[in-house]
């Protein structure tokens, strides 16, 4: 695999989802907590979603239960909390492990293309994201305890840089 858009994932819906589908679009890939300190952060991340809707950009939300058990729900009790609660109209997926054997593939090539803190691979939380440009590479990961509005000078250089 070579780009983000080469993986697939199970939508929130449990329908698959080729990531193809966001070709030419830079992209925010989250893992995301529906009971974490961070889960304010949906708030953030929908209004990234909603600041450059029209434009190539989309945010996906993938939650997972890897930290503190901060995401026990199924998927639609996640669906229900994130729309009730935060009005989340980004795309979400089902939950997915980010770290160890049974990682999901995006997540084992995403940390791989940037690495965290002293070259670590290894997610430390909910809602570490990653920044892809328009062709599907990785060009930041960010950690959990970046707000999501930190991110927009950087979404909207990508975005006016193609």
């Amino acid at each position: 695999m070579t780009t983000a858009y080469d993986f697939s994932a199970r939508g929130i819906d449990g329908t698959e989802v080729s990531l193809e589908q966001f070709r030419g679009q830079a992209l925010l890939i989250v893992n995301t907590a529906s009971k974490c300190g961070f889960t304010g952060q949906y708030a953030g991340l929908e209004a990234l979603h909603r600041t450059f809707a029209g434009k190539p950009f989309e945010v996906l939300g993938f939650p997972c239960n890897q930290f503190g058990a901060q995401e026990p729900g199924l998927a639609d009790e996640i669906a229900t909390f994130c729309t009730t609660t935060f009005d989340v109209s980004f795309p979400l997926f089902d939950k997915v492990e980010v770290n160890g054997p049974n990682r999901h593939p995006l997540y084992a090539w995403l940390t791989e293309q940037k690495r965290g803190f002293l070259g670590s691979k290894a997610i430390k939380w909910n809602f570490t994201k990653f920044l892809v440009d328009g062709e599907g590479r990785v060009v930041a990961r960010y950690s959990p305890q970046t707000e999501p509005a930190a991110i927009a000078a950087d979404i909207e250089k990508l975005i006016q840089n193609g």
